[in-house]
C-alpha cells in the first residue's frame, strides 16, 4: 500500500511541477493495484471458482472488474475518501485520529471506532507480507512460459529478489526511488498497449463495458456470485494506497494519475486477457503473459519484475510509515527510526519491521510456493481494511463535517454494502489459507491493546503516590536545599506531579539546579503541529517551571531542537547548562486490578525491550541522568 518516502502533498509539502507530482504519484501509488493484471484473471479462471471460459463467463467476469474499479476507486475513494484528510495526511491511522475526534462527545462510539482503526492498522501489516510475496512470484511465473523446466527456480528467484530488496532498505531508496515514476509510467503505457493489442483481435470484447452483463453474471449464477467476488477483489488491492498516499503527494496529482493514466490502462489491459480468453480459453492458465507476442516474453518478464518489487517497496516503505504514526499516537513501543534521506522527512527505516515482515514474506513464499495459492489466501486483509475504512469515513463525514444525512446515508450505504459484499466474499479463504493475514492481524491487536492498556495503568500506578506539585514547592520554600547551577529536565507524564526522577534525585544527591523544568510531551491527532504552537510553558517560581511539547503523529519529537523555542530569560537549555532526568520503569504483574496476568507480563516484557527515552527524544547522550522504579500493575 502507501509509500512513506517521495516527495511531499500540495498543503505545504512539496513545490514540484504538476506533470513530476503525477508522475511520482504513479511511482508510488499505484503500483501495487497496476500488478494486479499479473494475477486476477488468471485467479478468476483458475477452475477453483466454476467459472466457465466462455462469452457470458468472460463479460461477467470483465464487467464486475471494471465496475468495481469505478465504484470503488473512482467513486469511493477518489471521490469522497482522499477529502477525509487530517491535515493533509491520510491512511488508516490518520483517519482512525480524525473519527476519534469526530466521535468524542460519545465515548462508547469513539472506543468502538478506535478498535476498528485498530484492526485495520493490524491488518494492514498482513497485507505488508503478502502484497510482496504474490506480486514477485507472479511476474517471476512468466519465465516458465519463456523456458521449460524452470518451474523448480520460480520460488528460489522469488526469494533471491525479495531478500534483496529488504537488505537494501537499511541504505533508503531515494536515488532508486527517482526510477519508480518513469518505469511504472512505461508499466501502464505496456498494459494499456497490450491491452489494445488484444482488443483489436475481438472488438466485440468491449460489450463488457455495459455493467448488465455483471448482473446477468450474478442471476445466472446465483450461488457462484458472491463467492467470485474473492477473486475480483484481487483487480482492487492496492486501492487503500490512494488514501494513504495523500500526504506524500496531494489530492490533485493522485485522482489525476488516475483518470488520465491507470484506470485506462487496467481496464485496456483486462478487456485485451478477456479478447484473448475468447479466443484461446486454454490461455487462462495465464493470460497476462500470453497476451503478448512471443519476443516481447522476456522483456515483459523483467518489466514486471521491477514492477512487483516497485509494488513491494511501496508496501513496505507504507509499513514503516505507519508504524511511526502508531508510535506517535501511543499504540506501539517505541522503536529506532532511521532516517535515510537529509531531503525527505518521510525517508525513514524501521529495522525491527523490515526483519519482520521479511521473515513473514519468505515464509509465505515458501509455504504457498505460487502467485495462485497465494491468491487463496489474498484478499481477507484488504478487504476488511477496506470495510473499516468505510466505517470510520462515515463518522467523519456525518460527525465532523456534519454533511446532510438524507444526501450522505445513501452513499455511505453504498459503500458498505459493496465492502461488506467484498469482504464476505473473502471470509472462506481463512480455511484455504487467509487464516495467516488473519492470525497476523490478531496477534498486532492484541500487541497495540496491551500496550495501551499498560501504559495507561502504568500512569494511574504512578499517580495513586504522586505527590502534588503546588505542595513540593512550598516543602521547598520551608526547607530548601541546597541548589546548583545549571537546568534540570525531568520528564514526565503528569505535568501537575512531582516525577520521580525528581524526588529520587532529591532524596539521593540532596541538591536541586537553580532551574527545574518538569517535561511533558503531547502527541496530538494532527499530523504536525505548528512551531508556534509547539511550545506552552508556566513559572511556578522559586525556578520551577512546567513546559509542555507537542508534536504531532507525523513530526520527529526532537526535544532538545524544540526546547530552542523557548525564549524566556530565565530558562537556559544551552548543551552544556542542561540535564535531562529520565526515569525508568520496571513493571511487576501482580493480583491488582487491570489487566490478565500474561498480559500484565507481554507488557512488562514490551516495555523492557522498548526505545528509551533518550533515543526516541534525540538527547544528548552525555547530558542524561536515568533512575530506575518499580511499579506493580
Amino acid at each position: 500500500m502507501g509509500q512513506a518516502s517521495s516527495q511531499a502533498a500540495e498543503s505545504g509539502h512539496s513545490t514540484a511541477r504538476p506533470i513530476g507530482m503525477l508522475v511520482a504519484a504513479v511511482g508510488v501509488v499505484y503500483g501495487d493495484i497496476g500488478t494486479s493484471p499479473l494475477y486476477t484473471l488468471k485467479e478468476v479462471f483458475s477452475g477453483a471458482y466454476g467459472v466457465q471460459v466462455n462469452h457470458d463467463g468472460v463479460f461477467g467476469i470483465l464487467a464486475l472488474i471494471l465496475w468495481s474499479l469505478i465504484w470503488v476507486v473512482s467513486i469511493k475513494y477518489v471521490l469522497f475518501i482522499l477529502r477525509a484528510d487530517n491535515q493533509g495526511e491520510g491512511g488508516i491511522m490518520a483517519l482512525t485520529a480524525l473519527a476519534r475526534r469526530a466521535a468524542s462527545p460519545y465515548p462508547k462510539l469513539r472506543t468502538m471506532l478506535v478498535i476498528l482503526g485498530l484492526i485495520g492498522a493490524s491488518l494492514f501489516y498482513g497485507d505488508s507480507m503478502i502484497t510482496p510475496a504474490i506480486s514477485v512470484l507472479s511476474a517471476v511465473e512468466g519465465l516458465e512460459l519463456a523456458f521449460d523446466g524452470l518451474e523448480h527456480w520460480v520460488v528460489p528467484l522469488a526469494l533471491i529478489v525479495l531478500v534483496l530488496l529488504f537488505l537494501i532498505q537499511r541504505h533508503g531508496t531515494a536515488s532508486i526511488g527517482k526510477l519508480f515514476g518513469p518505469v511504472m509510467v512505461v508499466w501502464f503505457v505496456v498494459l494499456g498497449g497490450l491491452g489494445i493489442h488484444g482488443i483489436a483481435q475481438h472488438p466485440e470484447v468491449l460489450h463488457a463495458l455495459n455493467p448488465i452483463w455483471g448482473v446477468r453474471f450474478f442471476v445466472s449464477h446465483p450461488g457462484m456470485g458472491v463467492a467470485i467476488l474473492g477473486a475480483v477483489v484481487l483487480a482492487l488491492t492496492g486501492a487503500e494506497a490512494l488514501y494513504a498516499d495523500m500526504g506524500h503527494f496531494g489530492r490533485k496529482p493522485i485522482a489525476r494519475a488516475w483518470f488520465i493514466l491507470v484506470l485506462p490502462a487496467l481496464a485496456l489491459n483486462y478487456f485485451g486477457q478477456g479478447a484473448l480468453l475468447l479466443e484461446n480459453p486454454e490461455a487462462a492458465r495465464n493470460p497476462f503473459y500470453l497476451l503478448a507476442p512471443s519476443w516481447a516474453l522476456i522483456p515483459l518478464v523483467v518489466l514486471s519484475t521491477l514492477a512487483t518489487v516497485i509494488a513491494s517497496q511501496a508496501v513496505i516503505s507504507g509499513a514503516f510509515s505507519l508504524t511511526r504514526q502508531a508510535i506517535q499516537l501511543g499504540y506501539i513501543p517505541r522503536m529506532h527510526i532511521q532516517h535515510t534521506s537529509s531531503d525527505e522527512q518521510g525517508q525513514i527505516y524501521i529495522g525491527a519491521v523490515n526483519w519482520s515482515l521479511m521473515v513473514g514474506v519468505i515464509l509465505l513464499v515458501l509455504g504457498f510456493e505460487s502467485s495462485g495459492a497465494l491468491a487463496s489466501a489474498y484478499g481477507v486483509a484488504v478487504t476488511g481494511t477496506m470495510l473499516i475504512t468505510s466505517i470510520l469515513v462515515s463518522a467523519v463525514m456525518l460527525l465532523l463535517w456534519k454533511w446532510r444525512p438524507i444526501l450522505t446515508v445513501p452513499i455511505l450505504v453504498g459503500f458498505l454494502l459493496v465492502d461488506g459484499l467484498f469482504f464476505a466474499a473473502n471470509v472462506p479463504k481463512i480455511v484455504q489459507g487467509g487464516a495467516f493475514p488473519v492470525l497476523a492481524g490478531i496477534v498486532l491487536f492484541v500487541l497495540m491493546t496491551t500496550w495501551r492498556r499498560g501504559k495507561q495503568l502504568l500512569v494511574d500506578r504512578l499517580d495513586e503516590n504522586a505527590l502534588p506539585l503546588p505542595l513540593f514547592i512550598s516543602s521547598i520554600r520551608v526547607q530548601p536545599p541546597h541548589r546548583v547551577q545549571g537546568t534540570a529536565v525531568f520528564l514526565t507524564a503528569r505535568p501537575d506531579a512531582v516525577p520521580h526522577a525528581l524526588l529520587h534525585n532529591l532524596l539521593h544527591n540532596q541538591v536541586l539546579h537553580e532551574q527545574v523544568v518538569l517535561l511533558t510531551v503531547v502527541n496530538e491527532d494532527s499530523p504536525r503541529v505548528p512551531a508556534e504552537r509547539r511550545f506552552e510553558v508556566d513559572a511556578y517560581g522559586d525556578g520551577f517551571f512546567r513546559v509542555i511539547l507537542h508534536f504531532g503523529f507525523m513530526d520527529e519529537p526532537d526535544v532538545p531542537q524544540a526546547l530552542k523555542l523557548c525564549h524566556l530569560d530565565e530558562l537556559d537549555f544551552s548543551p552544556m547548562r542542561t540535564t535531562y532526568f529520565l526515569s525508568r520503569e520496571t513493571v511487576i504483574p501482580s493480583k491488582l486490578v487491570g489487566m490478565a496476568r500474561w498480559r500484565e507480563g507481554l507488557f512488562a516484557f514490551m516495555l523492557k525491550n522498548a526505545n528509551g527515552n533518550l533515543r526516541f527524544f534525540k538527547l544528548p547522550v552525555n547530558r542524561v541522568i536515568e533512575l530506575g522504579t518499580q511499579v506493580e500493575i
